[in-house]
């Protein structure tokens, strides 16, 4: 497997910035995320995509995919039409930008039931957010496929999707090669074992995002450092063995560091690089 790093884990940096500290932790590349503000948004200009494009060629890092955070302000299974259209553009940007980057990927997130930590945003119907979400992945589809860039569904919390058989069929039922999984190993552990979505979703594995969480007492701020929390890491590597995943996994390390942030991006690198080799004496 090859190892990223997420943008998010970095703080108050510039993309180009987090390239270098990247590059300099050990990483062979780097998960940028189109968001409302910053380097990368749905206004960057072509240009601007180059340069970014070449400085990370410049600095010898690879863009395998890029995330987005605007999900949770433009939802695909809401019930203002006006919004699931605004989720749509976000997401075609957000493949015309992976493309103009080099990436192969982009990370969607399908919609929403409810979401704790967005109180503010309307409970939809499981059912409804279910026949929504499909409608606009197919909708997609065409597009990714047009473009050779990959959708990767995230399993995150919000209430949907919440069974890797329903992950799957859900994925199986848009009938595409470019839209798959974007699996996230911390994010199934309050509820699940994160090996059994992995051997169930297979080779729907798109892109793979690494974290670790303790399930007592819970929440969001259980997240922490890999090999600290209770993913089981041994089984874990042995799942995307199974599978023949050799693909990109990105450390995507929340909450950051009180202090001397950037040293979680040196932590995880030596964290991943025990897990992808697999020693774990």
């Amino acid at each position: 497997m090859k190892k990223s790093i997420s943008y998010w884990s970095f703080v108050g940096k510039s993309c180009v910035e987090a390239m270098r500290i990247a590059k300099d932790a050990g990483f062979e590349g780097i998960e940028l995320a189109m968001d409302g503000a910053g380097d990368l948004t749905p206004q960057t200009t072509p240009a601007q995509l180059a340069q970014l494009k070449s400085a990370a060629e410049e600095i010898g890092i690879r863009l395998p995919s890029v995330a987005s955070g605007l999900y949770w302000e433009h939802s695909f299974t809401s019930d203002d039409a006006d919004e699931r259209k605004r989720a749509h553009d976000t997401a075609v940007a957000q493949l015309h930008c992976a493309k103009a980057l080099g990436a192969d990927t982009i990370l969607v997130i399908p919609g929403s039931v409810s979401v704790e930590f967005v109180p503010d945003r309307p409970t939809v119907p499981y059912d409804v957010a279910y026949e929504r979400a499909l409608e606009e992945m197919r909708a997609l589809a065409p597009i990714a496929e047009e473009m050779k860039v990959s959708i990767g569904i995230e399993n995150v919390w919000n209430r949907f999707l919440l069974s890797p058989l329903e992950m799957r069929d859900f994925i199986d039922r848009i009938g595409s090669e470019y839209v798959g999984s974007y699996f996230d190993v911390g994010n199934v552990v309050f509820a699940g074992h994160p090996e059994h979505w992995i051997r169930i979703l297979g080779k729907r594995i798109k892109k793979v995002h690494f974290k670790d969480y303790r399930r007592n007492p819970g929440g969001l701020n259980c997240f922490v450092d890999l090999l600290s929390g209770d993913v089981n890491w041994p089984e874990v590597r042995k799942a995307f063995a199974d599978i023949g995943y050799d693909g990109w996994a990105a450390g995507e390390m929340i909450p950051p560091y009180t202090h001397a942030s950037d040293q979680i991006i040196y932590n995880t690198s030596k964290s991943m690089d025990r897990i992808l080799k697999g020693e774990w004496a």
